[in-house]
């Protein structure tokens, strides 16, 4: 997303700043190059020596170090990365950007620059309230200064409200829209997450185990490449992605529905855990028991597929149709048979038997099947599937 990009990141001196580590790691894994500058206070929170390992470059501390300031290397630093960015972006800091001042080695770095600048501010909430801080924020944005957050929540300093600093994913978003690098701009997404619940009577219904975890992680993947993502779930209990369109159904019918009213779509990725039946004539009442102790009679249905009712569209087929397979035994033969059967274009077949956790669990395992055959990826966190699945789309759809 970022391959090529240089960018150089000013750590301010906040609590905040522990969250740069996890940025230049993401960063880093978005391709771009970092080089970091932290303040005096900044130092009081991340040493030098962790965010210089992290960057893979050496992190600068001081206006007046001798070896650069040689060469005039406060200059060399502001003019040679695509983009400066600032986080966490104090009060302080952003009172001295705004006067103009050039007191140590950031400020002086940011008022050398000809690069556009990215602040994410952080701050305790009474301070980004503050008048003067508000006045500040104005004057940075009408000088072109791009803004990230700050988000709401809770605060080390045991407060709530706003002036937490964005999180690294939601900076790196920023960071790829300021260069002009999110490979899904434009592409609308569909997928499918989470379990349906098909009713036996207004207590008791049918359902697949699923948490919605990886359908929200692939989500968010693909938002942070640029995509437009319309989101239709299931009663899952993972969180649903910010950002997206979500649409909550209940059944395997309204799921379809949904769908369908979704369309058209650049891509489809199917990752709910579909009932595979419904109940005929459900009851409108609790199912009683009764004095005999006989059990009640069930008939049922089965519900429509959709992976496959999208996958064979003569009208409004995404040109990408994903499908899951989650298997308990020959994974690989069962999921390249359904992805033949079901005519869509890839399928992630994983295994989902008791022993491995993964179902509703934090990790997955999974074979990406398409008609080139089968891919093996290892066991890895479902965010790191999703990143790259997601990327694995971007480079299919454009």
């Amino acid at each position: 997303m970022l391959s090529g990009k240089s960018v150089l990141l000013i750590i301010g001196g906040g609590i905040a700043a522990y969250k740069c580590l996890d940025l230049i790691r993401r960063l880093k894994e978005s391709g771009a190059q970092v080089t970091p500058v932290l303040t005096r206070a900044a130092q009081e929170f991340v040493t030098p020596l962790s965010v210089s390992a992290l960057a893979g470059t050496k992190a600068y501390t001081d206006l007046f170090d001798l070896t650069d300031e040689a060469e005039m290397g406060h200059i060399q630093l502001s003019r040679s990365a695509d983009l400066v960015v600032v986080a966490p972006a104090t009060a302080d800091l952003m009172g001295r950007m705004t006067g103009g001042l050039a007191s140590d080695l950031a400020t002086t770095l940011l008022m050398a620059t000809d690069k556009r600048v990215l602040i994410a501010p952080a701050m305790n909430v009474r301070m980004w309230d503050h008048p003067a801080t508000q006045r500040n924020l104005a004057q940075l944005q009408a000088d072109g200064v791009l803004v990230v957050g700050p988000n709401e929540g809770d605060m080390a300093c045991g407060e709530f409200g706003p002036g937490r600093m964005a999180e690294p994913l939601e900076i790196v978003d920023a960071i790829a829209d300021a260069l002009g690098k999110r490979p899904l701009s434009g592409k609308h997404i569909l997928i499918t997450s989470g379990p349906t619940h098909e009713p036996i009577d207004p207590v008791r219904y049918i359902a697949n185990r699923s948490s919605g975890a990886q359908g929200s992680a692939i989500a968010q993947a693909l938002m942070r490449l640029g995509a437009e993502v319309t989101f239709v779930t299931g009663p899952a209990s993972a969180a649903r992605p910010v950002g997206a369109t979500v649409v909550e159904i209940q059944t395997a019918s309204q799921m379809l529905d949904a769908v369908t009213a979704a369309l058209p779509a650049d891509a489809a990725i199917f990752a709910a855990a579909v009932a595979d039946w419904q109940v005929i004539g459900q009851s409108a009442s609790k199912i009683k028991k009764d004095s005999k102790g006989s059990l009640p009679r069930l008939e049922f249905a089965e519900n429509p597929d959709i992976l496959s009712t999208i996958s064979k569209l003569k009208k409004n087929r995404p040109s990408l149709v994903v499908g899951f397979a989650a298997e308990t035994d020959d994974v690989i033969e069962n999921a390249t048979a359904k992805r033949k059967r079901k005519g869509c274009d890839w399928i992630l077949a994983n295994d989902v038997s008791p022993e491995t956790g993964i179902m509703g669990g934090v990790e997955n395992q999974v074979t990406l099947i398409s008609a080139d055959g089968a891919e093996d990826w290892p066991r890895m966190p479902k965010a790191d599937v999703s990143t790259r699945l997601a990327a694995k789309i971007a480079e299919t759809l454009t």
